[in-house]
């Protein structure tokens, strides 16, 4: 599977199986391993300012932000199960968040208190969206700390990702594409990114993740040193977005059986 994995677009491969069965695939799987049928994705983008990006079993796993394209491979009664195109997550939406085609944005929310979340894609015409919160698509920050802090006091929920409410890798993966880098869902993916770092060398904009040991959607817990002793995140055990000494929060996930954490700079 590694291999066919290294052939198509980032993020999960849209399978679906039955049992060992595997009954539909994308065509760009076509050749590459068995299913019974292969259909085109069908390309769709968000029409709402956020979306819930459910798992099978009903959980919201991700989000989509205003104009963020989304690939449709099945429709079922009121939902489109797909892949989100800027992340890669795969999971089900409500086709009434969606609408056709996949247009290209030329501009981006610059934002966190406009009408539209950060990172949010536009066009020409974003209807209720003053100019000053947009920048064009391409005109990127610097600091990521700068970005994470301006959602201070935002709500934490499992499974955000906007500037309305976040969990703790939707954080740094809304710092990290307002600054014009690969933002990844997952902890584990965010642990991939730049170059390790230790602890003493660890600096402002550092990544700091704690990888979980347990199995289940989410892999770990991530945050952004503000300097060399205090991180960024957002966080269930303080609520929300929050600034806390870094030694706090390594004790706090130790003692919740995380692993130590490691430091990426990117």
């Amino acid at each position: 599977m590694t291999d066919v994995l290294a052939l198509l677009p980032p993020g999960a491969p849209l399978i679906l199986r039955d049992g060992d069965r595997v009954v539909l695939a994308e065509q760009a799987l076509e050749g590459l391993m068995r299913a019974e049928a292969y259909r085109r994705t069908e390309p769709m983008h968000c029409r709402l300012p956020v979306a819930d990006l459910v798992s099978d079993e009903g959980r919201r796993i991700d989000q989509l932000l205003f104009g963020e394209a989304f690939d449709v491979l099945e429709r079922r009664q009121d939902r489109a199960w797909g892949r989100a195109r800027r992340d890669g997550v795969v999971g089900w939406v409500l086709l009434e968040a969606l609408a056709p085609g996949a247009p290209l944005a030329t501009r981006r929310v610059a934002s966190v208190s406009a009408a539209l979340p950060l990172n949010a894609l536009v066009d020409q015409d974003a209807d209720g969206v003053a100019d000053a919160d947009l920048l064009p698509v391409g005109a990127f920050e610097r600091d990521l700390v700068a970005v994470a802090e301006r959602l201070l006091g935002r709500p934490h929920a499992l499974g955000a990702r906007s500037s309305i409410e976040t969990d703790c890798s939707g954080l740094v993966q809304q710092a990290l594409l307002a600054c014009g880098l690969p933002g990844p869902r997952r902890s584990d993916e965010q642990a991939g990114l730049g170059r390790a770092v230790t602890r003493a060398e660890a600096a402002r904009g550092d990544l700091a993740i704690w990888l979980s040991t347990a199995e289940g959607d989410w892999t770990g817990h991530s945050a952004l040193m503000v300097d060399a002793e205090r991180v960024i995140h957002a966080t269930g055990a303080r609520g929300g977005v929050v600034i806390e000494p870094l030694a706090e929060v390594e004790a706090r996930l130790s003692a919740d059986g995380f692993a130590s954490a490691i430091f990426r700079r990117v």
